[in-house]
């Protein structure tokens, strides 16, 4: 077995571009999620180890550093940042030449070529789902008899047959347990989420089609593979037990709630643990279902409403109408379940009327947060295929020269540069209200701790926003 360790590189400052993010890029406060990606592989290598420098504020010297004595180092990137990672490729075999180096992630999933060709360091790419490829190039497999791997052969790139994607997800082993090992909780933040948090996946892939939606079109596919309620209610009980100061624990799946029974089936499960918990669901959820939730623990819903134009919904194929969302959103209220909202400028039908339609709906649901993000056509995205046949592609990057993101896309009327400052236009519109302020400062009175947290993320968010404008004049 190859000595083995699992990097999710040093990038930008402040950059979540982890194997847990999906949209890869610096926060407006600071954030990072759980590299929930390399964990898993991570727990069917033995002897591995899991290294996640972001979080940690590990520089290239400190990898290279803890790099020594290995032979096989997995490197998650993305499409922001592949030029970056592949210079943390080449650090580590300047220092240690027998080391092999692979990529994966969705930029090696569905890039492999592109991937290959950024540094000669990269001996090869995992595609899409590589959990048990890269268990098979540890056990030191010939790489020719290895389904799912991209690789260097005789000055050409050599494409092994596609691996199946995993049926039995029970027959994957606990993330936990590489967590307490690995990786500090406290180094974690997610601003609507209670700190410290634990995040982990209960299943794979999503029925929906929404056309932007990074994962389910790169790795995890259209078709929703799940962990039993058992096997989730006891690695839950784990988890509780191997980090008691963790507050709350969120379940990344692309949509939780795509499953109605099994969801409730998890939830009368979690129950008896006494979990507060939150999930990622649709905005269409129906309310005997948040009802169950509710009462067994669910505290928060991270939902994707995307935009408050119905013609905008449709041609992303959200699969939903305004009225299901605004019925869902009270159902939460009544309930007392939290909402995180999260909203896309610059998708397909994008007009400066519907920016201000989507400003003037979240107004009108009022989650309790939100966020506000620009549309992001990654390679492998439905979203992608359309930008280069219609030329929506304005300036082809994803992020600036410090990680945040751009407004890549562009339409007919709606330049970029009016997309990229709609952000924070909306930003002040929807926190700036006198009723949203007062309510924020109600919860800030309730509790010290929530006071510090938010003006600690209030100050960010302003020099964040501050910084972010500069980029874009630097740029103009």
């Amino acid at each position: 077995m190859l000595k083995t360790f699992l990097l999710n590189p040093p990038s930008f400052e402040g950059f979540d571009g982890g194997a847990g993010s999906r949209y890869q890029a610096r926060r407006e406060v600071r954030s990072f999620w759980y590299p929930t990606w390399l964990a898993q592989p991570a727990a069917l290598i033995p002897g591995s180890r899991l290294i996640d420098a972001p979080p940690a504020g590990l520089s290239v010297d400190d990898v290279v550093a803890r790099a020594a004595g290995y032979d096989l180092c997995i490197i998650h990137t993305s499409t922001p940042s592949l030029r970056s990672d592949a210079r943390v490729a080449e650090a580590l075999t300047a220092a240690h030449p027998h080391l092999r180096i692979g990529f994966v992630g969705a930029q090696a999933a569905v890039m492999p070529v592109e991937t290959l060709k950024a540094s000669p360091a990269i001996e090869f790419a995992a595609r899409h789902e590589f959990d048990y490829t890269l268990r098979e190039v540890a056990e030191g497999r010939d790489t020719a008899d290895i389904d799912g791997l991209s690789y260097r052969r005789n000055g050409g790139i050599v494409h092994n047959r596609d691996r199946a994607l995993i049926q039995d997800m029970d027959a994957l082993p606990d993330v936990v347990d590489v967590y307490k090992r690995d990786l500090r909780p406290e180094h974690y933040f997610i601003g609507y989420l209670q700190h410290p948090y634990l995040s982990l996946y209960t299943g794979r892939g999503c029925p929906a089609k929404c056309t932007f939606c990074l994962w389910p079109q790169t790795i995890g596919g259209h078709q929703y593979r799940t962990r039993s309620p058992e096997s989730v209610a006891r690695e839950m009980a784990r988890a509780r037990a191997l980090f008691p100061q963790v507050k709350e624990f969120f379940f990344d799946d692309d949509t939780f709630t795509a499953d109605l029974p099994r969801a409730e089936a998890i939830a009368r499960r979690l129950k008896p643990l006494g979990l507060t918990w939150s999930c990622n669901a649709r905005p269409t959820v129906p309310r005997a279902t948040l009802e169950v939730l509710k009462d067994c623990g669910l505290r928060l819903l991270l939902v994707g409403y995307e935009s408050g134009n119905q013609q905008v919904l449709n041609n992303i194929k959200k699969g939903t109408r305004l009225d299901v969302m605004r019925r869902f959103t009270r159902d939460c209220k009544d309930l007392g379940i939290v909402i995180h909202g999260t909203f896309i400028l610059g998708l397909p039908g994008e007009s400066r009327e519907t920016i201000q339609e989507t400003v003037r709906f979240a107004c009108e649901i009022e989650p309790d947060t939100l966020q506000v993000s620009l549309a992001a056509a990654y390679p492998g995205t439905e979203l992608h295929a359309q930008a280069l046949a219609h030329g929506w592609l304005g300036g082809g990057s994803l992020v600036n020269d410090a990680g945040v993101q751009v407004a890549a896309l562009e339409y007919p009327g709606l330049p970029r540069a009016e997309i990229f400052h709609s952000v924070e236009a909306f930003y002040r519109r929807f926190y700036f209200r006198p009723r949203k302020l007062f309510s924020i400062l109600r919860t800030m009175a309730r509790d010290p701790e929530v006071c510090r947290r938010r003006l600690r993320e209030g100050w960010e968010f302003l020099r964040f926003m501050a910084r972010r404008k500069q980029g874009a004049r630097a740029a103009a």
